[in-house]
């Protein structure tokens, strides 16, 4: 295997002390970056499921097969997400906008009525799902306001369809051809 060259980092540009923008521009700036949605679930100790959307959803190696999502370090959920061994990463597909908005609210029991099915390590792999990735809980790295989380991916399926996008504030889909 041939290692990539390291190439130094430019280390005489002096770093700008404030932004020179607001976290509003930021994040009117950051929602012109299409991305897509998912839903992220687990299990709970009691056997119960936790689930959350999340659209900080990337692939970052092929060998090993790597990908990662963020979640805010404020969030409930995020010692559920941190202890846990797994979780299953869906993509979600077009006709879903309405299980993005379902998981991105606290509710009691979002998997009341949810089509889904168990993966190998019995977790909801949910149903019309564009894509699914179960993941062996790899590592987790605190950067500002986030953590993110890299999981190894031990499972993976697909179906060949529009996937659900999250635009400028608006949800869409990608066009097949």
């Amino acid at each position: 295997m041939t290692k990539s060259p390291c190439f130094p980092m430019n280390t005489s540009s002096p770093r700008a002390t404030e932004p020179s923008f607001d976290s509003v521009q930021f994040r009117r700036a950051l929602g012109q970056f299409a991305t897509g949605v998912t839903v992220i679930t687990t299990r709970l100790a009691d056997g119960s499921y936790r689930g959350l959307t999340a659209s900080s959803f990337n692939s970052v190696s092929l060998t090993p097969p790597l990908v990662l999502w963020s979640l805010g370090a404020a969030a409930n959920s995020l010692p559920i997400f941190s202890g846990n061994s797994h979780y299953v990463i869906n993509v979600l597909s077009a006709e879903q906008a309405h299980l993005a908005e379902r998981f991105a609210r606290r509710s009691d029991n979002p998997f009341g009525d949810l089509a889904f099915r168990l993966s190998r390590t019995g977790l909801p792999i949910i149903e019309g799902a564009a894509a699914w990735f179960e993941c062996h809980n790899r590592s987790q790295y605190p950067e500002g306001d986030h953590v993110i989380f890299v999981g190894e991916v031990e499972a993976c399926g697909y179906a060949s369809q529009p996937a659900l996008l999250f635009h400028n504030g608006q949800f869409s889909s990608t066009p097949m051809r």
